[in-house]
């Protein structure tokens, strides 16, 4: 049934003052059955969730007689029907006109709508949970079929004011595609120094490294190179305000400032003291570090005595120790000969213990300056992580407000 109430944006161009009429979907979009092969020889394509758009189909088996494959042309617009409620739209590119796909992945002609603003249009969540209640399937895997996505409501303006709406955010979508390439560029150059700036293969020096420095790297054990910090806060004179956290994506935190409260118990007095560039090893299974984490402490505070905390001497600088363990590969290689898990995945291992391992070193000169050229990469990289991550903001703000 629609709504004859009338509808206005919150934000539009100039020029705009008519109201926004709802329509029906399949008033615009008209299934597309163009008939294609049983699948055996043809290329295949995919909707990605999250409306990330119409991508070749990675894995591609071969078809059979009972499975029928449909034409899929540029510009049409498709869905995925058992993961509607996961915004699994998209319009198919140039690139992938004449690839085919199931019914399961049902293609439409677009007419009289802009593209741009019906792909902003379904990606509101407004607009594909609409139809959870009366979906088929489970919870989790709601199946929308073509009759009951021809029949949901849309609201829309005159197509003068969709083109305007679909052309500002095809420039908004382009900048935010721009600094997703810059910033996946900056962390595939961060690798690249990695590889290269470290010794691999038991090579005694790296492939690349600064002006001045020709002498071999030396293997040595952590234990002799790091002193153990055993300062606890007997005196009590840290409280629940100065616990600290410690993620692999954001380093060292507040647990109050971050996580909303604090997880610790009454009494603090065996928790430890950290110090700004002490080495925290967090003794905890993380995904994709089975063995848990080194990190550097940026803010001083206290930590669970589950973890170790250890200082710089004259030989090692622990933010380079921290950079060249924070690779899960290399700290995988080193931990597994010193770390035992408990019965329920817990770690067991000293803070002696931990430090039994071997790793390769340059002097401390040389160690600071990698370390600093590395620290500001990954300023860089925050940089722009914060920039592409306000235009995505700016975008969800656009979104609200220029929509019904």
């Amino acid at each position: 049934m629609k709504d004859n109430q009338a509808k206005y944006p919150q934000l539009r161009f100039k020029g705009f003052t008519d109201p926004w009429v709802q329509r029906q979907v399949g008033d615009f979009l008209t299934e597309s059955r163009i008939p294609g092969s049983n699948g055996a020889i043809s290329k295949k394509l995919t909707v990605k969730l999250w409306g990330k758009g119409v991508i070749p189909k990675e894995t591609v088996t071969d078809g059979s007689e009972a499975t029928k494959y449909y034409v899929r042309k540029a510009g049409q617009f498709m869905y995925g029907k058992l993961d509607f409620l996961h915004a699994a739209f998209g319009i198919v590119p140039e690139n992938l006109d004449g690839y085919e796909s199931t019914l399961d992945s049902p293609a439409f002609d677009i007419a009289n709508l802009n593209s741009t603003f019906l792909m902003d249009t379904v990606m509101r969540k407004s607009f594909y949970l609409y139809q959870g209640n009366i979906a088929n399937g489970s919870r989790k895997a709601k199946r929308i079929h073509v009759d009951t996505f021809s029949d949901m409501p849309i609201d829309v303006p005159t197509l003068d004011e969709q083109d305007k709406i679909g052309y500002f955010f095809d420039q908004l979508d382009n900048l935010i595609t721009a600094n997703q390439r810059k910033l996946d560029l900056l962390k595939e150059q961060k690798k690249g120094y990695l590889q290269k700036m470290f010794p691999k293969n038991g090579a005694k020096v790296p492939e690349l490294r600064f002006a001045g420095f020709a002498d071999d790297w030396e293997v040595r054990k952590l234990k002799d190179v790091l002193d153990i910090s055993k300062t606890k806060n007997k005196a009590q004179q840290y409280g629940k305000v100065d616990v600290l956290s410690v993620s692999r994506e954001v380093g060292t935190v507040n647990q109050i400032k971050y996580q909303g409260r604090s997880f610790a118990g009454s009494d603090l007095s065996n928790y430890k003291v950290v110090q700004g560039g002490e080495l925290i090893y967090t003794k905890s299974p993380l995904k994709g570090a089975p063995y848990g984490i080194f990190q550097v402490a940026t803010i001083k505070g206290i930590l669970s005595p589950l973890y170790a905390v250890y200082t710089s001497t004259d030989k090692a600088y622990t933010p380079f120790v921290a950079m060249a363990l924070k690779n899960d590969n290399i700290a995988t290689h080193y931990l597994t000969p010193l770390v035992t898990k408990g019965a329920k995945n817990t770690i067991n291992v000293t803070d002696e213990g931990a430090l039994e391992g071997k790793i390769q070193f340059p002097s401390i000169l040389e160690q600071k300056q990698i370390f600093i050229f590395f620290k500001q990469l990954d300023d860089t990289i925050a940089l722009h992580q914060r920039k592409l991550e306000k235009l995505q903001e700016l975008k969800k703000g656009y979104l609200q407000k220029m929509f019904c």
